[in-house]
């Protein structure tokens, strides 16, 4: 759980320079600054980590997925390497346009990705020349390098979780145009709208991106270890129960007879 002190220690505080703030931020700055630097107050930024992971962990528990984005050069490696810790999607290069609002192009994309893996693994390509093996081989590098990291992503993603709204501002467009909630670290220069599950924070420090980011992995993972143990326990009720043989029923039911037999058999003794 992550608490006041290990933000403060992350630098997670520290908010852009006076003259570049938001004023829709005001709720979450102290009435000061330090250095003519706007600091956010880390109480908020505690209750509303709380309130994201608990939705996260909801989401995950219903099997579905979180898109994570993060291009900027501070969080790209860590989010990405999170990311892959509880098997959700990432984007980390750039946002392509349209990778939600025309996702049907994006899916396409991959399609023809894993097309051109295979092809080189089965041996599809030995017979072409090497200017169109190297055509080939830049294609689908390219596709790697943008796409690589959703290749798992069939449909639509149920949420998405941002790094910087001001730099990501075409995705959160895109996501509220296709009914997607956004989660999303915000800063003291960031405008908020549009934004569902708020985390004010520096995100420009590595390590105050980590610990959040670090803190909605572990929400996920709580909710898809839920999910499992649910599902084990439903297959289990489901199972048809093995009745055990009714020996004590035989029993009874012999007990009639044998007495029958006893008051015929006291006549013949006289």
């Amino acid at each position: 759980m992550v608490d006041f002190q290990s933000l403060l220690d992350a630098g997670a505080h520290f908010g852009h320079l006076k003259r570049k703030w938001n004023p829709a931020m005001a709720p979450y700055i102290f009435p000061m600054e330090k250095n003519d630097i706007h600091i956010i107050d880390l109480h908020k930024t505690v209750a509303k980590i709380e309130e994201a992971s608990a939705a996260m962990k909801q989401i995950a528990k219903s099997g579905r997925q979180i898109l994570f984005v993060a291009t900027k050069k501070q969080a790209k490696d860590v989010v990405a390497e999170l990311a892959q810790e509880a098997g959700m999607p990432y984007i980390t290069e750039r946002w392509a346009g349209g990778m939600l609002t025309n996702f049907q192009t994006i899916h396409k994309a991959i399609k023809k990705m894993d097309q051109i893996e295979k092809k080189s693994q089965d041996g599809t390509f030995d017979a072409l020349s090497k200017r169109e093996k190297l055509q080939i081989k830049r294609q689908s590098d390219k596709l790697q390098k943008n796409l690589g990291s959703i290749k798992d992503l069939k449909k639509l993603p149920a949420a998405l979780f941002i790094v910087d709204v001001t730099k990501e501002h075409i995705a959160v467009a895109e996501a509220k145009r296709c009914g997607i909630p956004v989660f999303a670290i915000v800063d003291t220069n960031s405008d908020p709208k549009g934004v569902d599950f708020l985390i004010p924070a520096n995100d420009d420090a590595t390590k105050s991106v980590e610990l959040i980011v670090r803190e909605m992995i572990e929400a996920i993972k709580a909710g898809a270890q839920e999910r499992k143990l649910e599902r084990e326990e439903n297959e289990k009720s489901e199972q048809p129960e093995v009745k055990a043989p009714r020996i004590g029923a035989r029993k009874s039911a012999r007990k009639p007879k044998d007495e029958a037999e006893t008051q015929e058999e006291a006549p013949k003794a006289e």
